[in-house]
């Protein structure tokens, strides 16, 4: 009974996955680096719950969305009967937080938010059940220039991480009448092809037939591509929109693809939508996408509100740092090596000190000889061995020994050490 309990190990669920402490440091300066940036753009932090009501994406994602019919991790609650579910993108939460607290009633608003997302999906590379997004969004602001803003915000990000070879692929989907007419147009050009549509295209073709152009089957992407373009039905305001952010874009020297296809897979969405892509990463190319979505705080039941946003999926960025080589470390400056029964009771208060001047410091616990301590000293990935004998503890010093490159080994103080490692760095 024992052996067979330990012997059946519980694991992780599939899609659901532990992020290990090597991998730790380069998702540090990953958020680091969206954190810094987006301070510069101005915008201010929003911690959101990660369940919400059903009802919330039923309305705003679209019923007829293959997130809401397929992907949602959804139940009724046993207490009382509330139908819930973990969040499968932030828009809809944000939105629902900017209702709920009048967060706009001072006028516009910048917001970012990030954790996890859940999505019952094929797991691929890149793509999880449980993945990570960073949310960016802005509520109030009409103009073309909220779009551009955000998009160059993106080009910015890429550069300070190093990430290249990303391409921006924009389209505008104009407004509701606009994609209403048009709808009606997509629904006559596919149904004199019914007899290439897949099952999943046949049965969207009068719920949502935009989500078809969006199409991953080979047989298809003949007849989406040579489809009717919305970008040709759009009305001068809409057009005009469009326009300007795409000049906005070119005075940026941020350069782009127009994709007549781009419609993304959520109903909220009109006028700009854009995605940032890349080969490097196979099917999974998309690494952040959003746009404007002026009618959700309304269809939500707030007071109309012109609203933009996108988010960035944090694995696949992650890859892609990989990819380009992109490191980061969080290795101590110091692993403390102690020998001998007075250098043990100074330690920990020898320890306590260098972490008071900023230092990184690991303490050697439990007993060891100098040659066990020093092997771990070396696998710690710290700068420096600080040793701490009884000859050092008594005279109130610590020798500094090199770990990652030559140098000789020197005595010094123990007030002395950050100013040595600073001028030694």
């Amino acid at each position: 009974m024992t052996d067979k309990f330990f012997n059946n190990k519980i694991q992780s669920i599939k899609g659901f996955y532990d992020i290990l402490p090597e991998a730790t440091p380069l998702w540090f300066k990953l958020e680091d680096t969206v954190r810094k940036i987006l301070a510069q753009y101005g915008y201010n932090n929003i911690r959101l719950p990660i369940v919400e009501s059903t009802d919330l994406f039923v309305r705003s994602v679209g019923e007829h969305t293959d997130i809401v019919e397929k992907e949602m991790y959804a139940w009724e609650d046993k207490l009382n009967g509330d139908k819930l579910t973990l969040r499968p993108e932030g828009t809809a939460g944000c939105v629902r937080a900017v209702i709920e607290n009048n967060l706009t009633y001072n006028g516009p608003v910048r917001l970012w938010y990030s954790g996890a997302m859940f999505r019952h999906e094929n797991v691929q590379k890149g793509r999880q059940r449980q993945f990570h997004q960073i949310g960016v969004e802005a509520f109030g602001f009409d103009s073309p220039d909220v779009d551009a803003e955000q998009i160059v915000l993106l080009a910015r990000f890429w550069a300070e991480l190093g990430i290249k070879d990303v391409e921006l692929q924009l389209n505008s989907i104009g407004e509701v009448e606009e994609r209403a007419a048009y709808r009606k147009t997509l629904i006559a050009y596919f149904e004199k092809h019914m007899d290439v549509l897949d099952e999943d295209a046949k049965r969207r073709l009068h719920a949502n037939p935009l989500r078809i152009l969006d199409t991953k089957t080979p047989c298809m992407q003949a007849v989406c591509e040579a489809a009717p373009k919305l970008l040709d039905g759009l009305q001068a305001n809409s057009r005009a929109h469009f326009e300007a952010v795409c000049g906005l874009l070119k005075q940026a020297g941020v350069p782009y693809k127009i994709n007549p296809r781009l419609v993304r897979g959520l109903d909220y969405y009109n006028r700009t939508v854009f995605e940032w892509v890349t080969t490097k990463l196979g099917a999974q190319g998309t690494i952040a996408a959003g746009g404007r979505y002026d009618n959700l705080v309304t269809q939500l039941g707030g007071a109309a509100t012109p609203a933009c946003g996108f988010a960035i999926g944090l694995e696949r960025v992650f890859l892609l740092m990989q990819e380009y080589g992109v490191t980061a470390h969080n290795a101590p400056d110091i692993y403390l090596v102690n020998v001998g029964e007075l250098a043990e009771k100074q330690a920990f208060l020898a320890a306590e000190t260098l972490r008071e001047s900023g230092l990184k410091v690991i303490l050697h616990a439990g007993a060891g000889s100098f040659k066990s301590q020093m092997k771990k000293a070396d696998r710690s990935g710290a700068r420096y061995a600080a040793i701490l004998g009884d000859d050092e503890a008594a005279a109130g010093e610590m020798s500094l020994k090199p770990l990652l490159q030559a140098g000789e080994q020197i005595r010094c103080k123990l007030g002395d050490v950050e100013k040595y490692l600073t001028s030694s760095s």
